[in-house]
């Protein structure tokens, strides 16, 4: 694994140069990927030949630890995203790969020099006319992420805001405040976080370490990120293109929300990623739904806001989040049972594929049961729902069981739910809509069959909450 490699990666010899240890470097519009021009601390003459714009956003990119000492894909990409959104922006990339291109634990120790390099420019930058700490936005990438917390801890001032993107977790964990990332750091934190893992094999931070944190698909296993995925791409697959596939999600999630803000992605508050997976957490009341990445909204929060969502495999990310509420009012032999459900939804733009209901606790009888589905594509307002029983899954014990009943009784008894209607809300537009049976003396569903709903007379009244909506574009 990745996060294991740093204890044996024995750096290349590196020649001894005249150079700074951390480089800020002023990209342009016209050549992403060109170096641009070097900002050298208490030097001016630079700030007016490269073109540097006092009072328009300042943005700081800085990447994270390297295995290869030279700057990933995803830096330039970044960089023509900034500019593409915002044009009369600065966007500086902070060059420390002499400090990053070490053993991991080196680079760790190495985080917080280069942070304190950064508020020194952040400094003296602040003792120009015109420049405002409050325009400045700190984009962290892995242990980039901390050493923008480090910057904003020591600046003489606050910074506008600090974006994490799937801040490193080996040697931060459950670490003091003022050692890595915190809400304190900044006017505004927002953290993504998209390779969580647990037993001590996280790349990325589990814990949450900013005003809010965003977990994409419970912030872990990523949809394209597989083996399969990666082999399909690249044409070679490894476990360590898996991870960094996983890890780096972060930073092309923050790009599609620059390129795509059309399409933007939402995500709403939850506990936790279990309680999330049950659809119940798709509620915008009091600020508890917001966009990811570049277009989240300012939200200062006593303590940490968690937030979860479901992501497509590429760009553009964004997909439609529905929560299901299915009362079961009775069912006949369903001990140890676990049925598979799909549903197809059917709206006035298009229709779903078949989605799986993940079931992650046991039906209840004479109760409601919550799920949570999401689509591709936006179907529009939803006319109708089809829901098929394909099957049922056992344990060993379970068909043992089974075996038994049927050698004293040859008659398999039948499994059946009765549902008279299914209750639906749309997390990005929060709709509110009701489909009952389509034939109400016919509400009963076994292994192989379907059910038919239709909306409800009285699920024409679409029923909003009362706080402020999310808006689809």
């Amino acid at each position: 694994m990745l996060a294991l490699k740093y204890e044996i990666y024995k750096p290349k010899a590196v020649q001894a140069e005249v150079k700074p240890s951390v480089r800020f470097n002023l990209r342009t519009s016209k050549d992403p990927e060109h170096e641009g021009c070097y900002l050298s601390l208490g030097h001016s003459q630079p700030l007016e030949d490269c073109g540097f714009n006092m009072t328009a956003k300042t943005f700081f990119i800085i990447h994270g630890w390297t295995m290869s000492g030279i700057f990933e894909n995803w830096l330039h990409k970044l960089v023509s995203a900034l500019h593409t959104r915002e044009r009369d922006a600065n966007v500086v990339v902070v060059n420390w790969l002499p400090l990053a291109h070490q053993l991991y634990t080196d680079a760790v120790n190495n985080t917080r020099a280069v942070g304190r390099s950064i508020a020194r420019m952040l400094d003296w930058l602040q003792e120009k006319d015109e420049f405002s700490l409050g325009n400045v936005h700190l984009i962290g990438y892995s242990l980039g992420a901390h050493v923008a917390g480090y910057a904003g801890n020591f600046v003489k001032g606050t910074v506008g805001r600090i974006t994490g993107l799937d801040p490193a977790g080996p040697m931060f964990e459950g670490a003091d405040i003022h050692k890595r990332l915190s809400p304190d750091d900044a006017d505004f934190v927002d953290v993504l976080h998209t390779y969580t893992r647990s037993f001590g094999l996280s790349i990325g931070i589990q814990m949450p370490v900013g005003h809010i944190d965003i977990y994409p698909n419970g912030g872990d296993f990523q949809p394209g990120c597989g083996l399969n995925d990666v082999l399909g791409t690249i044409g070679y697959g490894t476990i360590t293109e898996v991870v960094k596939c996983e890890h780096e999600r972060a930073v092309h999630l923050f790009v599609d929300s620059l390129v795509n803000q059309d399409k933007p992605s939402f995500a709403f508050q939850c506990t936790d990623s279990n309680r999330f997976k049950k659809g119940i957490c798709l509620s915008c009341r009091k600020n508890r739904c917001n966009s990811i990445g570049y277009n989240a909204k300012k939200m200062r929060n006593k303590r940490n806001s968690k937030m979860y969502l479901k992501t497509r495999a590429g760009m553009p990310f964004r997909v439609y989040h529905y929560q299901m509420k299915i009362h079961v009012f009775s069912y006949k032999n369903m001990r140890d049972i676990e049925p598979t459900f799909y549903v197809t939804l059917y709206g006035t733009n298009a229709d779903s594929q078949t989605l799986p209901l993940e079931i992650v606790e046991q039906i209840e009888q004479n109760a409601t049961n919550t799920f949570l589905v999401y689509t591709e594509e936006d179907l529009g307002d939803l006319l109708k729902i089809q829901l098929t029983w394909e099957g049922t899954s056992q344990s060993w014990y379970s068909l043992w069981k089974e075996l038994r009943s049927y050698l004293s009784q040859p008659r398999n008894p039948r499994q059946e739910l009765h549902i008279r209607r299914i209750r639906v809300k749309s997390g990005e537009t929060q709709r509110k809509l009701t489909f009952c049976a389509e034939d109400p003396e016919n509400t009963s569903i076994s292994p192989g069959r379907e059910l038919w709903f239709h909306k409800c007379r009285d699920g024409w009244r679409m029923k909003n909450e009362t706080s402020p909506t999310v808006k689809l574009p």
